[in-house]
């Protein structure tokens, strides 16, 4: 273990970060994209609570949903920077990446603890888009951010595990096939530590309906086409089991570092998108004969959440590289995240600030990006999580929960 360590720190101390605007063809290529789906499209999808399935089509034709998967199951094999810079992007263009940022975190424990068969399987064709893994089922009712208290059951019966239970807040489980799930398969009576006896699978979710599973929409601040998901007897089949059986929460932990930086990511683009709405509002309003930019009671906020966006973006950016060298990043992609959450949320107070009462007006779309920028402070991870651990892994104090 020693050595381990010796050898995460050694690759640490080498890694280098790239300033100004990295991989520059790739975002332009995305803006390209994001041209076509202007403010209108997302104003409507939002009256309607429906599902970016064009969006989805040209990510994926583009070859930007399967970014991250190596070459050899017909992605491009990119690090996750790359990943990232998409989802910036896509914030950043007016557009919201929500409904692509699952499948480009979900696929890590596919892609590290997958079987090769597995991988032979549901890759190419996630990569094609023939399948979509944009549903993740880990959240239930009860059990929250402690996840180890879940209580969703798959039991073992023959070539296949019958799963029983709810999981909540599954965002995209009816537009998605397949759902990286996480239920219990010892009881937690009779496992050692807490963290065993949870078992991860890939649930194929077409044809499910009315055959153990059932599927409702939560209508929620924002249009993440959010649900809850009922098991009662659900059949997956063994060979859908990823890893080793009871040990499904590493498989999780592991790709949630990768999680939390694309979030960031997301977050900074986000931040940057209604910054820039606000600093070109504040530059055109005119009241009492000047433009309201000129008030130092309107351009500090701005200068403040600009300086807070550079910060958070080069902790991602920072959190990445430890990433791809192999580093420890834990630390790294929590502060991230928390610093990009917290200068999009500014960003989106300064912004309604700043427009005032057409801020509320939706065809400003101000107000859309408000919302969806106040889920960052709770989801994935909740700003006071990322404060224990960063108090307890960081600063060395004791375990609070």
């Amino acid at each position: 273990m020693q050595d381990t360590v010796k050898e995460r720190q050694h690759r640490a101390a080498s890694v280098a970060v790239a300033l100004g605007e990295d991989y520059p063809e790739l975002r332009e290529a995305v803006r390209r994209v994001c041209a076509g789906f202007p403010s209108a499209y997302w104003r409507r999808l939002d009256e309607e609570r429906g599902y970016p399935t064009e969006f989805i089509r040209a990510l994926t034709e583009g070859g930007f949903l399967a970014a991250l998967i190596p070459e050899d199951y017909g992605g491009s094999g990119l690090p996750l920077r790359a990943g990232a810079i998409i989802l910036e992007e896509i914030n950043a263009s007016g557009c919201t990446a929500s409904a692509a940022h699952a499948q480009m975190y979900i696929m890590g424990t596919l892609l590290r603890h997958g079987s090769p068969e597995q991988k032979q399987r549901f890759l190419p064709r996630i990569a094609s888009g023939e399948l979509r893994l944009q549903a993740f089922g880990v959240s239930e009712p009860a059990s929250g951010s402690d996840t180890t208290s879940l209580t969703t059951r798959a039991e073992r019966q023959g070539d296949h595990y019958v799963v029983t239970g709810q999981k909540i807040w599954t965002s995209r489980a009816m537009h998605s096939d397949l759902m990286l799930l996480l239920a219990r398969t010892t009881p937690r009576d009779s496992v050692k530590k807490r963290t065993e006896g949870l078992s991860v699978f890939l649930a194929e979710l077409p044809g499910s309906s009315g055959k153990g599973v059932e599927i409702r929409p939560i209508r929620t601040l924002l249009n993440h086409n959010t649900t809850e998901v009922f098991f009662d007897g659900f059949r997956i089949p063994a060979a859908n089991l990823i890893g080793e059986e009871g040990q499904g929460l590493r498989y999780i932990l592991d790709g949630m570092n990768a999680e939390r930086i694309l979030v960031a990511s997301e977050c900074v683009g986000d931040g940057r998108w209604l910054l820039n709405r606000a600093v070109d509002y504040a530059r055109e309003r005119q009241v009492f004969a000047r433009p309201i930019g000129q008030n130092q009671g309107v351009q500090f906020p701005l200068a403040r959440i600009h300086a807070e966006l550079e910060a958070a973006d080069m902790m991602c950016r920072r959190a990445a590289a430890l990433f791809e060298a192999g580093a420890n990043c834990g630390a790294d992609a929590n502060i991230a995240k928390l610093l990009a959450s917290e200068a999009t949320w500014h960003a989106a107070e300064a912004a309604m600030q700043t427009f005032g009462g057409f801020g509320f007006a939706q065809e400003y779309d101000v107000e859309r990006k408000w919302r969806e920028a106040r889920i960052y402070q709770v989801a994935p991870v909740s700003t006071n999580l990322i404060l224990a651990h960063i108090a307890q892994h960081v600063l060395g104090l004791p375990r609070s929960y």
